[in-house]
């Protein structure tokens, strides 16, 4: 099991991407959740298994079409398992 926290910077609100993100990583079978920051990146969590991990984390570097990704901070942190699904927050 591997969870990573990611801060998605650059131009990736008000391009679907929460949204998109949420698909893929539901589509991967991730746990986590995404959502919006203030200042304008996008933070997500996901846990699940090494390689839809790392898928999860190459779409996150590239964003859904009409964004701009700028930069992509990833830290690594210990599962918990106590993720439902993989939600939006707001």
């Amino acid at each position: 099991m591997r969870r990573a926290h990611l801060i998605i910077s650059g131009r990736v609100q008000g391009v679907g991407f929460r949204y998109r993100a949420r698909d893929i990583a539901e589509g991967l079978g991730l746990k986590g959740w995404v959502r919006n920051l203030p200042d304008g990146r996008v933070e997500t969590i996901a846990e699940g298994e090494d390689a839809p991990v790392e898928e999860f984390v190459k779409y996150c570097r590239k964003g859904p079409p009409g964004a701009h990704v700028s930069g992509v901070e990833i830290s690594e942190e210990e599962p918990l398992n106590d993720l439902a699904g993989f939600d939006i927050e707001y």
